[in-house]
């Protein structure tokens, strides 16, 4: 057997029977910001569980996707912050759809979410900037997110210089919030219950937005 055909079959012996626990229309909260409110609790104990997938579409119609950790939720949305300048930043700048993927792999859920994406008030970004570590801080102005470097080497040299600038590393000074650095919050339009069920029979139930309000409806696994 050749090491491709080897692999295959390991890729296709791969399956996990998934539990008996179920979801249905008489479990779901009125409105599905409350209903993911009480997932994200179910998962605090998962290692991040505020991880998750944002996948943006460039000028050409090519997706692309990463991970970043949600920073706050409420009935207004989601939010997640990064460099505007990023590829992610400015491909949803110019295509404001968006879709976020909560996979909570241990709970056997999964919770989906497409919408629009815009940037928060600088005064928000600022509030959450000033909550990060001092690291994080420093790095959030060294790194020219997603553009080419030269090297380890030159990354290190332009976190090095920004320490500096900014009291050191160790240092006291402010660092302020960079101009090109800040939150999105994604405003939901659909957002989908995803419960792994036995023989892939999952429960996918799909809130949608109507008017001022959301219908519900279940989807086939």
């Amino acid at each position: 057997m050749s090491d491709d055909d080897a692999s295959k079959e390991r890729l296709a012996a791969l399956r996990r029977e998934y539990g008996d626990a179920g979801l249905d229309l008489p479990d779901l909260a009125d409105d599905p910001i409350t209903m993911f409110r009480r997932w994200l609790d179910d998962a605090s104990g998962l290692h991040e569980p505020n991880a998750m997938v944002v996948a943006s579409v460039s000028d050409e119609g090519a997706p692309s996707a990463r991970m970043v950790l949600l920073k706050a939720v409420d009935e207004r949305g989601f939010v997640f912050y990064t460099n505007f300048s990023s590829r992610k930043g400015g491909e949803l700048d110019a295509h404001p759809q968006v879709a976020l993927l909560f996979p909570w792999h241990d709970l056997q859920r999964q919770v989906r979410v497409e919408g629009t994406a815009a940037r928060v008030g600088a005064e928000e970004s600022a509030a959450y900037f000033a909550t990060r570590p001092r690291g994080s801080q420093l790095g959030a102005w060294a790194s020219p997110q997603s553009q080419p470097v030269t090297s380890r080497e030159a990354l290190d040299a332009s976190y090095d210089a920004v320490a500096k600038r900014f009291g050191g590393v160790d240092g006291d000074d402010e660092v302020p919030l960079p101009p090109f650095w800040g939150g999105y919050r994604v405003t939901p339009q659909v957002v989908e219950f995803w419960q792994g069920r036995h023989g892939r029979m999952h429960d996918r139930l799909v809130y949608r937005r109507a008017g001022q309000g959301w219908t519900v409806q279940r989807l086939a696994p």
